[in-house]
């Protein structure tokens, strides 16, 4: 991802979140040397992107979203695993990657349980429009 991307990438934000990110926080993570941006293309069309941040050991992915016309093609998934083999290359030390998704979200649910995450927690009320539990969802990593 870069900043000609942010455009595109905000109309698959809006399209995918009822509060999605605004143009600053993308900045924000570009700008970040511990943060992983990816992009995905369909006939040189943006249909989704990855936002994943270490903080120390952990990693946490921060924002994924594919447009809804090109959900259930595995590009969710592709961007997913890219994301976390650019982990794998730049920051061999992290041992777990987290991730909220909201209760409801069944399709992201199988998502991240298919590439081996598993629910560590509940947080209660951390989404908002419309108010909404999160599942705390990790994976176990390079160890």
């Amino acid at each position: 991802m870069d900043y000609a991307d942010l455009p595109a990438v905000l109309a698959v934000a809006a399209q995918s979140f009822t509060t999605p990110w605004e143009i600053n926080s993308f900045k924000h993570e570009l700008e970040n040397k511990d943060a992983i941006l990816k992009v995905a293309l369909s006939a040189s069309e943006l249909v989704g992107y990855v936002c994943i941040r270490t903080l120390l050991d952990v990693t946490h992915i921060m924002d994924i979203a594919v447009l809804s016309e090109h959900r259930q093609q595995g590009i969710g998934s592709r961007l997913l695993q890219e994301a976390l083999s650019t982990l794998r290359h730049l920051t061999p030390d992290v041992r777990q990657v987290t991730l909220e998704v909201r209760v409801t979200n069944h399709a992201a649910i199988r998502l991240y349980r298919k590439h081996g995450f598993s629910t560590i927690g509940r947080r209660k009320g951390y989404y908002k429009n419309p108010v909404e539990d999160a599942l705390l969802m990790g994976l176990d990593v390079f160890v």
